[in-house]
This record gives structure tokens, sequence and C-alpha cells, in this order.
């Protein structure tokens, strides 16, 4: 199988790539190289006669037409997306420009390609989502594949808008699709913006830990590698038309979830004093949801998967991580925005 993979240098497009590559897949990884990628992420595959690269834009539909026709997929993973909550409160137009028009430009394409081949039946196109589209839950319940979408932020809401559209291809024009709605990621690679990144980093250079509210807002942690196998598992076995929603089996509050990677950093990285003291609440994000929590029974019965790790032991490999990784977390904090509080417009 031949795999386009969009966003293939991000967070979790590389770890599908990476996963993929492992695997025997051929995979071409287009990604327009914005603020949140680095082909250093994809590095360890980057030789292999497997893998390829094309620099475009998903939003750039004559790019997109040469790459189906020079590289023929089998099947599209569409992961790239603006995915960074604070940062759509701030600039939502970069999320509508590249999430909504983005997929609709990456449906076209495809569908244009699919027609073009003779509508192969073995083709699909995997559109990766979040559950953030259903929006909040309160301190019961879980969000299964039937849960109205209610999105709160700009980024939900145009995730929300983008996996629309592709039902609506599929319902239209018969396009072969699945779609995954995945709770929140974390692990190896991931760009030092995000919550798990920001307390490793902030609880190493001495500074404040900051912590939205009063860190009672909960999430369910799934690791990236999890994650990147259940993605896979989804495209050769699941149906088409379906939704999956994928969760980590792990819900944590935000100040249990920090806590904990205090606790790691104490064992491998001991300072002076408990890195727990450097726990700061801050102002709250606008609009912040209370709870997801993700019900994982259609996925573990249908197609046989459930997470394969357990918070505390994704904290501690993820955490091992960053500190083997100075390099790659260092030059990355340079660019635009990171390690400065977004999300403060509203």
């Amino acid at each position: 199988m031949k795999i386009l993979v969009t966003g293939g240098a991000g967070f979790i497009g590389s770890a599908v790539v990476r996963l993929a590559v492992s695997r025997g897949y051929e995979v071409v990884n287009l990604d327009a190289l914005t603020y949140a990628a680095c082909l250093d992420n994809v590095a360890s595959v980057s030789d292999s006669p497997l893998y390829s690269f094309e620099h475009a834009d998903i939003r750039d539909g004559a790019a997109l037409a040469r790459i189906f026709a020079a590289h023929k997929p089998d099947a599209v993973m569409h992961l790239a997306a603006e995915s960074h909550v604070d940062r759509s409160i701030d600039g939502p137009g970069a999320f509508i420009e590249t999430n909504v028009n983005g997929t609709y430009e990456m449906l076209n394409a495809a569908r244009a390609y699919w027609v073009a081949e003779g509508r192969p039946a073995n083709f699909r196109f995997h559109h990766i989502s979040t559950d953030e589209v259903y929006g909040s839950l309160g301190a019961t319940g879980q969000f299964t594949e039937e849960t109205p979408y209610a999105p709160n932020s700009p980024y939900s809401a145009s995730k929300a808008a983008s996996d629309h559209l592709v039902r609506a291809w599929g319902e239209t024009y018969g396009f072969p699709f699945v779609l995954t709605n995945c709770s929140n990621n974390y692990g190896p690679f991931h760009f030092p913006e995000k919550l798990i990144p920001v307390v490793i980093l902030k609880a190493l250079a001495g500074a404040p830990i900051p912590v939205y509210g009063t860190g009672e807002n909960v999430r369910d942690w799934l690791f990236v590698e999890d994650h990147a196998d259940a993605l896979l598992t989804v495209l050769t076995k699941g149906d088409t038309g379906r939704t999956y929603n994928i969760g980590g089996e792990n819900e944590a509050s935000n100040l249990d979830l920090v806590r904990l990677i205090c606790g790691i950093l104490d064992e491998k990285r001991p300072g002076s004093s408990p890195y727990a003291e450097q726990i700061t609440f801050v102002t709250d994000r606008p609009g912040h949801d209370l709870r997801y929590a993700i019900d994982p029974t259609r996925i573990r019965t249908e197609l046989n998967w459930r997470p394969s790790v357990t918070l505390e032991q994704g904290l501690d490999k993820t955490v091992q991580w960053f500190l083997d990784n100075e390099d790659w977390w260092r030059a990355l904090q340079e660019r635009a925005g990171v390690g400065e509080r977004l999300g403060k417009t509203a």
C-alpha cells in the first residue's frame, strides 16, 4: 500500500509516517512546513526507499493534483491542520483557511484522482479529527460516535466543519472515507507550545509552571505511538463510511497531570526542591471546555484495538525523551509564539 500522509512533519503525522514505514508501507509525506512542522521528526526514515517528501500546501489545488498524479497513492491519511486552541483564539482565520478550505481542496483533489483511476475499490480517504468537535462534558459521561457536535473554540469549530465536508463527500459523491476523532495526544516530538512539553520545559528551566484556572479541566490522554497504531488499524480494517473514536483510556485533571510530570522529573533529574513547587495558577483560557472523555467501545469491539500504555508509562517515556533530546526542543523554542501565553484576546 502507498499512503499519502498530509502533515507528516507534524507531531501526530510524523508518528504515523515513522510507524507506516517501519511496517513496510510506502509513504508520501506532504507538508507545508509551517511553524509547528519539523523534518527532524522523520529523520529516522528519511533515507528509506519507502519514504518520499512533497513540500506543498493543502490549500493549493494545482499542487495537490500534481502530487496525486505523480505518486498514485492507494490511500490518504489527512492530518494536516492548525491545532493549537490558544492560537485559534488569537487568529481564527488561519484555522478556517487550513482546516476547512484545505480539507475542501484535499477532497476535491482526492476525488478527482479516484474518479480518473476508475474508482478503485481499495482506495480510501482517512480524515483524522479530534474529540473537541463534541464540545464539553460534565463530571460524568463519555463521547460516542453518535454524540452531537457542539464545538466551543475556533479550532474545534474548524475541525467540525472539515468532518462535515468529508461526510458530505461520502454521501453526495460516494467517496470512500473513514473518519477518526481522537483524545489529547502526547509523547515524543510533541511541539513545545502544548501542555505536557510546556510543563516539562518550564520545570527544567526553573520557571513558573502555568496551570489554567484551578486545574480541574479533565482530558483523556492518548500516547501518540498508540494513536498512530490505531490510525493504521482503522485505515486497513475499518468499514468505509464509518467513524471511530480513539481514546487513551487515561483520564486525568490538568493539575493531576502536572503533578505526575513533576514527580517523574523529581526522580529523573532532581532539583534543589520538588518541581511541583513551581506550579502557578493563571487566568483560565476563554471558553475552556471542562472535560473530554471517549467511549472506545466501537474500535475495541469492531477492530480489536486498545491502547498499550498507561498514562504513567507514557509520561515516563515522554519525559525521558525530552531529557534526551534537548537539541530538538531548544531549536523549536525560537519559533514565533512558543513560550508565550497566547489566546488572551477574547
